[in-house]
């Protein structure tokens, strides 16, 4: 529901992201805050929000290969991994440059991610589920198994710092301004695909297949497209993470990580590209919170260990993901959009 006095007068105009001047307003002045955040808090703080933004690249991906398509993936954390351990192929070894090897990177998790893309094209729900493990269990046994000069084995690869135009992301600060640029910009791809032809399509088909493919629309293509789309954000992200901590190991990417990026999308709202925003803050600062506070509990409390607190903090992530479940399904944006529509109708709520 939009603002009282907002028409839309044509159908662009209806599926336009920004509505009103205020909304605008609000949009430019968040985007200068981020611009101007390293600017006002320490370093900690850049990296933890530097992590968020790649993070927030994977699960927009994700987000539209389940919550806008509806094709279970639980193996997001293998395309990350692939589009990290190709950026880091074609930096270190072919020297690649920067602008060329993101991309890239992002090109062949898409393409590791259609071949498991297809197999949705038979099964769908619980087994689709299984193969997308599949996925990650391939990874992990690939880089393993191969030999150790092609992709480093267990003792993982590390490359030089991202360099564009002879600049040199060789500092947080630096990193940061490069991890926004390109959220920003999937971001606002993610927005582009939601709202167009194709974003209409993914959700007929995740409604219905089978009536979808009766009113004429290619299910197959479509579902295969999903993968393809979100295994190409998740390895952008992934390429974006090997520039970051110039290092890629096989613990980077681990089935966990796949499930906890599933749990974002649940916090925020499936299908809702704002949504993944959202989770993915709530869960990480979650994430961090505990983790900054472990510590404390152990030098006051002599009985606990490290492990113990590790092992808390998935138990209240987990019960946290647990309790969305069953009192909020639909996540936080659902939330939102209700409070909002509220406010819009007060003082007539019925």
């Amino acid at each position: 529901m939009d603002p009282a006095g907002v028409f839309a007068t044509s159908f662009v105009r209806d599926q336009a992201l920004i509505r009103t001047r205020k909304q605008g307003i609000a949009l430019v002045l968040f985007i200068l805050v981020l611009f101007g955040l390293p600017l006002l808090t320490d370093v900690r703080t850049v990296a933890v929000v530097t992590s968020m933004m790649i993070t927030v690249v994977v699960v927009m991906g994700l987000q539209i290969n389940t919550g806008l398509a509806g094709q279970i993936n639980i193996g997001q954390a293998a395309f990350m991994g692939v589009g990290a351990y190709a950026a880091a192929l074609l930096a270190s070894k072919a020297h690649w440059p920067f602008w060329a090897a993101l991309p890239a990177a992002g090109v062949f998790a898409a393409l590791f991610g259609l071949v498991f893309g297809l197999t949705a094209v038979r099964i769908k729900g619980f087994y689709l589920a299984l193969t997308t493990i599949a996925a990650q269990i391939l990874f992990h046994f690939l880089i393993l198994t191969l030999p150790q000069k092609w992709f480093g084995g267990s003792n993982g690869l590390t490359l030089d710092p991202a360099s564009l135009f002879g600049f040199t992301f060789n500092t947080d600060t630096r990193i940061y301004y490069l991890s926004l640029v390109v959220t920003l910009v999937m971001i606002a791809g993610a927005y582009g695909i939601a709202r167009s032809r194709h974003g209409r399509i993914f959700a007929a088909v995740r409604d219905d297949d089978v009536a979808s493919g009766m009113m004429g629309i290619n299910v197959v293509r479509t579902k295969a497209l999903a993968f393809l789309v979100g295994a190409f954000y998740a390895g952008i992200g992934g390429g974006l993470w090997a520039y970051y901590v110039r290092f890629v190991s096989i613990d980077q990417f681990t089935l966990i990580h796949s499930i906890w990026f599933i749990a974002m999308i649940i916090v925020g709202g499936m299908g809702s590209v704002t949504g993944a925003v959202i989770g993915v803050v709530v869960i990480r600062f979650a994430q961090e919170w505990i983790t900054s506070v472990g510590p404390t509990l152990v030098e006051k409390f002599s009985f606990l260990s490290g492990d113990i607190v590790f092992a808390s903090m998935n138990i209240f992530l987990g019960g946290v993901i647990a309790g969305f479940l069953i009192f909020e399904p639909r996540g936080l944006m659902h939330r939102w959009n209700i409070m909002k529509r509220s406010y819009r109708m007060w003082p007539y709520p019925y």
